[in-house]
């Protein structure tokens, strides 16, 4: 199949996932909105200039219209939705607002015990405010001249509601909000963002969540690097907030693995968005970014950054680094030859440290994208560790596209991974099969 046929094929299956609803192109713009590809951001995605002290804490609330909502005996399907900022801490210990949503279930709740509590970490959205995950919940196809978005989590978050779950969405640091750009795939950020998430939820007025709701963490993708992360960073940040259980689907754990392969391949702008995120992270890396970054490469950069993920498919898929490079050697290739940017990712493993509460690890064993080997070995060190580790290889046949083959997965074992969480969150214990990884694929 041709290379833009294939992205059609691509950006089809996951639209055909979800409902639609098209922007306008003139929206009306007060003062304080933001304008991000011809989306008004709402001035709620503004944040003040000060911030709370407690991680967590709210900063604001108000209501937010579910895109797909039914009327139900007992009032709108599948729930009510609150839209958050709420305050937490970066990777360099500055305080940061993050948005994102809680949405309280109408349905009963399923398994056993009190209602629980889970977050869900999303993948891969894009870097312009548009993107961010709440805004999926109102707009599930934001479409125009300027941009394309898919809130393609909306079916997860949908499907544990309908399990009587309580859901809160994180949009991480600077998606969403507007005062700083997003730091894509950086582990201790996305972490933060997912147990403060927590925290926030807990504090909605007027919801079922109390102090005894079972809490789990639901991710894939860079959700899966995110909710790997707040397990692993959650007795030492959040102590308080005891994990039931986390799914980690697709995770990015070794950046440096993952950036080999996303370079020329469908999605290769979530290279530009990753490069984005680390210069917003450590800004003693510009340097270097201005010594190999060449015109090219250096337009590449700040086109994405406004970008969601529909845009990157069809504005950079299969490009090469080495187009943005001032002496045509790749981005993979500067970095294992610069010490301080290779320092840096080797800073961002995931893997390091032990997660707490019981993780289900998947992959898709054809995994090319966010490469199937670097999951599986996540899984392998985890379990060194003496983890609560259950994985999961999802064995499906390549279909020639690295985002299919990194996609399908998503789907076809999301039922799977959504039960696994309802039996940790009903109490039931896990049963770790860490015995078995010299036999998994």
């Amino acid at each position: 199949m041709p290379a833009r046929r294939r992205l059609l094929a691509a950006a089809v299956t996951v639209a055909a996932c979800l409902g639609a609803q098209a922007l306008s192109d003139t929206a009306a713009t007060a003062a304080d909105e933001v304008v991000s590809r011809g989306v008004t951001i709402p001035a709620f995605y503004n944040p003040p200039t000060t911030l709370p002290a407690a991680n967590g804490a709210l900063i604001r609330t108000e209501p937010l219209p579910l895109a797909l909502s039914l009327p139900g005996l007992d009032g709108p399907l599948p729930g009510k939705a609150t839209r958050l900022m709420y305050k937490s801490t970066d990777s360099n210990g500055a305080p940061v607002a993050v948005t994102g949503a809680y949405i309280e279930p109408t349905a009963d709740w399923s398994g056993d015990g009190p209602r629980p509590l889970v977050a869900v970490a999303p993948g891969t959205m894009g870097q312009g405010d548009q993107c961010a995950a709440s805004m999926g919940l109102e707009h599930p196809l934001t479409l125009n001249s300027g941009t394309v978005s898919v809130g393609y989590e909306d079916l997860a978050i949908y499907r544990l509601l309908a399990k009587g779950a309580a859901v809160v969405v994180t949009d991480y640091a600077g998606l969403g909000a507007t005062d700083r750009l997003h730091t894509y795939v950086n582990r201790v950020d996305e972490g933060h963002a997912v147990l403060d998430a927590v925290r926030a939820a807990r504090s909605v007025g007027g919801t079922s969540v109390t102090a005894k709701s079972p809490v789990g963490l639901f991710g894939y993708s860079q959700g899966g690097g995110a909710t790997a992360a707040a397990a692993e960073l959650q007795s030492s940040y959040a102590p308080e907030v005891t994990l039931a259980g986390t799914y980690a689907g697709a995770p990015p754990a070794d950046l440096t693995a993952v950036t080999k392969a996303i370079d020329g391949s469908e999605l290769a702008g979530a290279l530009g968005w990753s490069l984005n995120g680390f210069l917003q992270s450590d800004p003693s890396l510009k340097p270097l970014a201005e010594a190999h970054l060449n015109a090219a490469g250096k337009t590449a950069l700040a086109d994405l950054s406004t970008m969601c993920v529909g845009d990157a498919l069809f504005g950079y898929g299969y490009a090469k680094s080495t187009q943005w490079t001032t002496d045509g050697r790749s981005v993979s290739d500067i970095i294992a030859d610069t010490p301080a940017l290779q320092a840096f990712l080797d800073s961002q493993r995931i893997g390091t440290l032990k997660p707490s509460g019981p993780v289900r690890l998947a992959t898709g064993v054809s995994d090319n994208l966010v490469p199937h080997a670097q999951a599986r070995k996540l899984a392998v060190d985890w379990c060194a560790k003496g983890a609560d580790i259950t994985y999961k290889a999802v064995v499906l046949p390549s279909v020639g596209s690295a985002l299919l083959n990194h996609f399908a997965p998503l789907l076809t074992d999301q039922g799977d991974a959504i039960n696994w969480l309802t039996d940790r969150l009903s109490g039931k214990k896990a049963g770790s099969n860490c015995w078995s990884m010299p036999l998994q694929p």
